[in-house]
């Protein structure tokens, strides 16, 4: 009986082991589905977080700056503004463009020399603001102005007009155009704006200004909607001095902010603010550019705006006759911009934003744009430059006229 029992024992002893043995140590199939397990994906905000961890105060500023350099060429000088600071953005302005070949080659070294990807930007909108008319050996095809577009009242058109302009464009390698113009074009005496709008009613202009920017997106260009809360209704210039608007903010929503509304909530992704005064919403001149007020308060918290907010050229007269360099790009990041147009001088700016902004005022910003460039510009085509000046173009922008 003693002998059975010690028997029975070890048996038990035996299963019992065998048993721990076989939920610790995994099968080979366990250890297969292991490591088929599937990855995690990185997630664009998950690169962009990464990224800003390892950048210093420095290089997340100068993401803010969208510069200017007026040369046909890309010197010391900005070559090294380029390969040091890695600005956001540039604007190529008139004296930016000569041959076709040396336009490219102009922009081909910005991007080859920036360690973190460019906006490279122009004004290009039709009628009297068409930069790459200033091309010196190439033909290319005459936008007309957005209010002969307007008045034709067909989407299908300006869809059409936007794919020409977006096709001309991408023969360089520009990736986003400061347009369409969301202004309404309620003040006849308006020179700085005029015949840049689609209409004089904002159910044309929202219409048509959507419908513009959709195909900028749909061939390859990003849009910006300009001049925001509004520039329509001006009389002053803002290249040269301050306009004044002397509207309430019940009037601006019932005009003015129509277009703006509707873009936001068909997937505006940059909106530009213009330099205008409007003392009966914010108390003072302090230029819609300058002012938390409209940039803040309404642009962001009322309408609900989420995407790019870019000034517009900070070089206007409009602020430089007003405020001191330091005063105006401390007041726009302040007001909530996130993009800086044209500021002068790359070192001094950074500065002047790291000695005045705080840290995380500025990552704001920063994520912002650095989403915006990863999800946008990430799949850019070059056309031939056959494309400039095509008969195809050609005959789409005469259909505006018959």
């Amino acid at each position: 009986m003693k002998k059975f029992r010690r028997l029975l024992l070890t048996i038990l002893l035996v299963v019992f082991l065998v048993g721990c043995g076989s939920k610790t140590s995994p099968s080979n199939n366990t250890k297969k589905n292991n490591k088929n397990t599937t990855p995690v994906v990185e997630t664009i905000e998950d690169k962009v977080d990464k990224q800003m961890s390892t950048m210093s105060l420095d290089e997340k500023i100068a993401q803010m700056l969208v510069i200017y350099y007026l040369s046909p060429t890309v010197d010391d000088d900005l070559l090294n503004v380029i390969k040091t600071y890695s600005p956001g953005g540039f604007i190529l302005m008139l004296d930016n463009y000569s041959t076709f070949d040396e336009t490219k080659k102009f922009i081909d070294t910005l991007n080859e020399n920036s360690k973190i990807p460019m906006i490279i930007s122009t004004d290009e909108e039709g009628g009297l603001v068409q930069r790459l008319k200033a091309l010196t050996d190439v033909e290319v095809t005459d936008i007309p102005p957005m209010y002969d577009v307007g008045k034709t009242g067909d989407i299908s058109k300006a869809k059409e007009v936007a794919k020409v302009l977006a096709e001309e464009l991408r023969t360089l390698g520009i990736n986003v155009t400061y347009a369409p113009d969301a202004d309404i074009w309620t003040n006849p005496d308006n020179t700085v704006i005029g015949d840049r709008a689609f209409g004089n009613d904002p159910k044309t202009v929202s219409n048509m200004a959507i419908a513009f920017n959709q195909a900028l997106e749909e061939n390859g260009i990003m849009g910006c909607f300009k001049h925001f809360p509004g520039h329509g209704d001006t009389l002053a210039d803002s290249h040269y001095s301050l306009p004044v608007v002397n509207k309430t903010y019940e009037d601006i929503k019932s005009l003015e902010l129509i277009p703006f509304q509707n873009a936001i909530e068909n997937g505006a992704k940059m909106i530009m603010v213009g330099h205008i005064a409007l003392p009966n919403i914010t108390g003072d001149d302090t230029p819609a550019s300058l002012s938390k007020k409209i940039i803040t308060d309404i642009l962001k918290n009322d309408l609900n705006y989420k995407g790019l907010i870019i000034t517009d050229a900070l070089n206007m007269g409009a602020l430089t006759e007003n405020y001191t360099d330091e005063e105006i790009v401390t007041k726009a990041v302040s007001a909530g911009a996130d993009l800086l147009l044209m500021p002068n001088g790359t070192a001094k700016t950074i500065e002047y934003i790291k000695n005045n902004i705080s840290e995380d005022r500025i990552n704001e910003s920063v994520k912002k744009i650095l989403i915006y460039k990863y999800t946008y510009l990430k799949d850019y085509k070059y056309l031939d430059k056959t494309t400039l000046g095509s008969d195809e173009h050609k005959s789409i922008v005469n259909k505006i006229y018959e």
